[in-house]
């Protein structure tokens, strides 16, 4: 493919919504459109501006297709983004809390500095000085009397696990020795070691996406988890693309009923679809009567 050069030249916000209605997007109100275009960028609208259209070569929108559904869109995905990221975070602190409890009863406190419990010594050392820097930077009142007491270059565990990314987290179990440990923090989870590491991988990928508020819904994930072969609790049976969010929310799910088997996550996602009713579930591939699944209820 022949590269060109780009060339398109900047538009004001009016000659934005001048466009739109040029290509058959209706206006409800073009004074509140103006102030959300001025407030959230057109690129980032584009990505819900899309399936509105009926001609996606000349972005000729559908009959009927207004801004305000555009905006509903973009409102829907921001709160089903935040749902979930607050409940990455309830799974990230739980996978840190048992990590460190396993390996450190296993071995000892200190077992993340240690080169011989994990499978690559140049790979330990990436991870250990990305945690080293991590600590030196903590404000951590904890951390930082640690280090005001204490002799040791590192922290135990349990402190180090707290202040370090999720992805380093992630990346942590990944290299650790194959072995009991690693089959431990996962049987934990009812999951298989390999499972386990892949689902990781895939809810910091998701997490990120949702920390930089970029388009979830009908995202086509490029980092996609494993389907487990077998599972110790109820998971989905029907249905599954590992490249679209309702996979992924199938996992949360799945995690939060060992975490906290009361939680209300369905109803969560209940709430959402109730608020914004005309959202197209199919498009994050949720099935039908998904909420019937032994998972879910």
């Amino acid at each position: 493919m022949t590269k060109t050069a780009y060339t398109d030249s900047p538009l004001s916000v009016n000659e934005q919504i001048q466009l739109l209605k040029s290509r058959n997007l209706a206006f409800g109100d073009e004074v509140q459109a103006a102030h959300i275009l001025q407030n959230v960028s057109m690129f980032r609208m584009k990505g819900y501006l899309y399936p509105f259209q009926s001609d996606k070569v000349n972005h000729i929108y559908r009959n009927g297709a207004t801004f305000e559904q555009v905006v509903e869109l973009y409102r829907f995905d921001s709160s089903l983004r935040k749902l979930i990221f607050q409940r990455i975070e309830q799974i990230e602190v739980s996978i840190r809390t048992k990590f460190s409890e396993i390996m450190s009863t296993a071995t000892n406190q200190f077992w993340y500095s240690d080169p011989t419990n994990f499978r690559n010594v140049n790979n330990h050392l990436d991870l250990l000085n990305s945690i080293n820097r991590e600590l030196r930077r903590s404000d951590d009142e904890q951390i930082v009397s640690f280090f005001h007491t204490y002799t040791n270059t590192l922290p135990p565990s349990w402190m180090a696990m707290e202040v370090s990314s999720f992805g380093t987290l992630s990346l942590f179990y990944k290299c650790v020795n194959a072995g009991i440990c690693k089959r431990d923090i996962a049987n934990y989870y009812g999951l298989k070691d390999t499972v386990f590491e892949s689902w990781i991988h895939s809810l910091v990928y998701v997490r990120n996406i949702c920390a930089h508020h970029s388009r979830l819904w009908n995202r086509n994930l490029r980092i996609q988890p494993k389907i487990p072969k077998s599972f110790s609790y109820p998971f989905v049976t029907q249905g599954i693309k590992t490249n679209r969010i309702y996979y992924v929310m199938c996992m949360i799910k799945y995690l939060l009923n060992i975490i906290e088997p009361n939680n209300n996550f369905a109803s969560q996602i209940n709430w959402l679809f109730i608020k914004y009713p005309h959202i197209n579930k199919r498009a994050m591939n949720f099935q039908k009567n998904w909420e019937m699944e032994q998972l879910w209820r």
